[in-house]
This record gives C-alpha cells, sequence and structure tokens, in this order.
C-alpha cells in the first residue's frame, strides 16, 4: 500500500486558482450526485461553465484581496495531472507542475457575515484519496482560525449541509456544530 504524499496546508495564491477550480467543481458534482433527487446533477453540471469559473475565481480573489486567510489549500508536492481539458474547456492540472491543490476551505470574509451575524462557512472539499487522513481536520483548523479572527455580532461558525450528507454530518458532529435553525426554500 502506498503512503499518502506530505500535504502542506497554506492560504490560497492565485498561482493556486486552477487546482482550486478543479476541487470546487468536484465539490459541486458530488453534492449533485450524492444527494438529492435525480435533477440534481444535471442541474449542478449545468452551471459548471466557463463564465461560472471566471466569475467564481473572481469572487475568490475578491475574499482573499479583504482577508487573505479565507481560503486556504491543501497541496501535495509534485503535481502530476496531465493538462487535459475539462468539459467547460478548461485546463486541469490540479495546480502547477510544482503541486496539486488536493482539498480546500473557504470561510467569507467578516463583511459578508452580516448575513447570519456569524462566521459562515462557505465550502470545505478533500478528494476521496485524502480523506481519513487529518486533511480535513487541518482544514477545520485553519478555517475555524480565520473565524476566530473575525469581530462578529454572533461568535459561532454556521454551515449548509445536505442532511443526506451523512460523511459530512459526521464530520461537523465531531467538530460540535448542532442544528440552529432551518433554512427552507422555493423555486424561482
Amino acid at each position: 500500500m502506498s503512503e499518502t504524499p506530505a500535504v502542506t496546508i497554506r492560504p490560497y495564491e492565485s498561482e493556486d486558482a486552477a487546482g482550486l477550480w478543479d476541487r470546487k467543481r468536484e465539490f459541486e458534482l458530488g453534492i449533485g450526485s450524492e444527494t438529492g433527487g435525480a435533477a440534481k446533477l444535471p442541474a449542478y453540471e449545468e452551471k459548471l461553465t466557463a463564465d461560472y469559473r471566471a466569475r467564481w475565481l473572481h469572487w475568490v480573489e475578491r475574499c482573499v484581496e479583504e482577508d487573505p486567510d479565507s481560503v486556504t489549500v491543501a497541496v501535495v508536492e509534485g503535481g502530476d495531472d496531465a493538462d487535459e481539458d475539462d468539459a467547460d474547456g478548461s485546463a486541469d492540472d490540479g495546480g502547477s507542475d510544482e503541486y496539486d491543490v488536493v482539498g480546500y476551505s473557504f470561510v467569507l470574509p467578516e463583511s459578508l457575515s452580516f448575513v447570519w451575524d456569524a462566521a459562515v462557512l462557505n465550502e470545505i472539499f478533500v478528494l476521496p484519496e485524502y480523506r481519513g487522513t487529518g486533511v480535513a481536520d487541518d482544514l477545520m483548523g485553519a478555517a475555524l482560525d480565520c473565524a476566530k479572527n473575525q469581530d462578529l455580532p454572533l461568535d459561532r461558525m454556521v454551515l449548509d449541509v445536505d442532511r443526506q450528507n451523512e460523511r459530512a454530518q459526521a464530520f461537523y458532529d465531531r467538530y460540535g456544530f448542532e442544528h440552529w435553525g432551518e433554512m427552507i426554500a422555493r423555486e424561482l
């Protein structure tokens, strides 16, 4: 059995954009395929266009400009992903020739805390082959540190998790997240 390469946890840099997008894409497709009804995956696939990619990465840059610790990446040295074209036409290199992005956490900047009066864990994702290695714990630690440094109306972190995602539920339970209110939605 091969060992999992050493992972470095660090703040996002602009050079991480391609690898971060690859992980974001997998995050979205995982949500679409692992939870919800049959129509969920096509809806998530449909939104992952080149335009969405550009807009999302621009938003990441804006958030990081405001709070450099808001996006944290987990990287491994010696990137080995081949340059391939994704369905959206973007190069899939996972990162640079020197490293691969294998996970990330994204906490919304303090200025956006007024939506919930709390820190918001927007996303956390780790490639399946790095789950159970402590990478997700390290990313959660970075996310919590970022949130603790924010000046918030409420001293808490909130997130949205699909009730059908038992793996994610168990992870958040380990960190003491509890049910807090109820989100409801309707189609537009």
